[in-house]
């Protein structure tokens, strides 16, 4: 039986693992290898603010995801299968590692997360079109 996620030691490892995952990724790896070029040296312990707060509670993430993807989808656009893509990931990640409540969470929630990161930058998207054409209203 596997332990399930419980401190920032676990939360480190999922995320280490997952974006192991997503570099090598055919879908992925150049989206933040070629296109948003990340230094991982300040991107991960971001992520590991971002997922112990999201897991764990502990108010410990300052930022918006949201806008980094606007942007990052301004220069790349991000389709609804590198969504898919990603949770297919990140659920495998943690299915790997750990099982138990809050292995759930983390699934659960990523999805949830990404389902809204996904909204916000098609809205933006079709936003950002609209008003370069002119269209109004609807």
């Amino acid at each position: 039986m596997k332990k399930d996620i419980e401190n920032r030691s676990d939360i480190e490892l999922m995320v280490d693992a997952f974006y192991k995952k997503v570099l090598a990724d055919k879908q992925l790896g150049f989206i933040f290898q070629d296109v948003a070029k990340v230094n991982w040296s300040t991107h991960i312990p971001l992520l590991y603010d971002f997922w112990e707060n999201v897991i764990l509670f502990t108010g410990s993430y300052e930022g918006n995801p949201v806008h980094l993807h606007k942007h990052l989808h301004a220069i790349e656009p991000l389709s609804k299968t590198h969504f898919d893509r990603w949770n297919k990931l990140f659920i495998l990640t943690v299915d790997q590692l750990f099982e138990g409540s809050k292995a759930e969470l983390a699934k659960e929630r990523a999805i949830s997360i990404s389902g809204i990161i996904r909204d916000k930058v098609f809205e933006y998207q079709k936003t950002t079109k609209d008003i370069k054409t002119g269209v109004h209203g609807k």
